[in-house]
């Protein structure tokens, strides 16, 4: 396996910002970016050997910042939304920043450590990314430091594992949001692309997409991919869930997690180019977001205007508002303690 940095622009303090790109034996390549420790481009080859990006991203690297689709990157200190950003912690209530129209709060704040320059570095056969958020961050208690490591490998599988550790009780949750397109990044809508989730239950939210707390099996509802079907054949059902979130915005609950062990959670697939790649993580949820809101976005790679479902993002990661679902796995960290996740994207293609 291969990696190459250059310089891919500077920051607005004057700070060199990097790309790598990691290439293995197959020719899949894998482009990494310090802004928001995120995948910048993934290119894979279709079931002929054509290579393309598969990737939703930009040209440019200040794109990358405040964008609203969290292209790639690396939400945190908690992905996903907080119910009026409240938490607590052993009896004490914290206030975070409500960045998500001023009443709750989504991916970390505003800022967020997806909109954070982090150290990298290229670590024998890895590349590590590492950032260091401030006690009373976003509203956030204790200082934490965060590493994300993604390794490419010859079996075609990318791995990100995540770490981190804190000075005191916080509470965190770290995802990848890539956005894929099968087809290629740019090339039309994912609602031909089949999706499988190893889930036979989903988190049912309110209009303002917080979770209930109930686990509602997925079983005769458009929630339904235990067996496999198209992104589009149910999308417009008038499901409360999708009707709220215009498309696809719902987490669903992997089957068999437990702590520490890899499982299957998603199968996504595009039947005219016969790739597919599988998702496998430690963690127990799986956000699914056709880019039911991508309209409006920074330009895309190649002069691409993405409209909305020009991708889905299957964003591995804890259960939402998990600190106020006393149901939900345990998602604080204290001192002392590690949190590790693993997600493996495995890239091959239909027979």
């Amino acid at each position: 396996m291969n990696i190459e940095v250059k310089t891919w622009g500077k920051t607005p303090d004057n700070k060199d910002i990097k790309l790598y790109t990691l290439t293995n034996a197959n020719g899949i390549k894998v482009q990494l970016s310090d802004i928001g420790a995120g995948i910048v481009s993934i290119v894979t080859p279709d079931r002929y050997g054509h290579m393309e990006d598969i990737a939703l991203g930009y040209p440019h690297p200040w794109d990358y910042y405040n964008d609203g689709p969290c292209a790639g990157k690396t939400p945190g200190r908690f992905s996903n939304r907080i119910g009026y950003g409240r938490f607590k912690i052993d009896d004490v209530e914290y206030q975070l920043e409500q960045n998500k129209d001023g009443k709750h709060h989504l991916h970390g704040g505003s800022i967020g450590f997806a909109n954070q320059k982090w150290a990298s570095r290229i670590n024998g056969d890895s590349v590590v990314f590492t950032y260091l958020s401030a006690d009373g961050e976003a509203g956030y208690p204790a200082e934490l430091v965060a590493k994300v490591r993604y390794t490419l490998n010859d079996e075609n599988e990318l791995n990100i594992y995540f770490n981190a550790y804190s000075s005191d009780a916080t509470i965190v949750n770290l995802t990848n949001h890539t956005y894929f397109n099968l087809k290629g990044e740019g090339k039309g809508d994912i609602l031909d692309h089949t999706l499988k989730l190893n889930a036979s239950r989903f988190l049912p939210a309110t209009e303002e997409l917080i979770t209930t707390g109930e686990m509602r099996p997925v079983a005769d509802t458009p929630m339904d991919f235990t067996e496999g079907k198209l992104i589009g054949r149910d999308i417009k059902e008038p499901y409360p869930d999708l009707i709220q979130g215009k498309g696809y915005d719902s987490c669903w609950v992997i089957d068999g997690v437990e702590k520490d062990k890899i499982c299957l959670a998603a199968e996504l697939s595009h039947e005219g180019t016969g790739r597919m790649v599988r998702i496998y993580t430690t963690q127990p949820g799986v956000q699914v977001y056709t880019g039911n809101w991508l309209t409006g976005c920074p330009k895309g790679k190649n002069g691409h205007v993405y409209e909305d479902y020009s991708g889905v993002a299957l964003e591995c990661q804890a259960l939402p508002d998990s600190p106020n679902k006393p149901n939900f796995p345990n998602t604080i960290l204290r001192s002392g303690e590690e949190y590790n996740e693993t997600i493996i994207f495995k890239f091959s293609t239909l027979l």
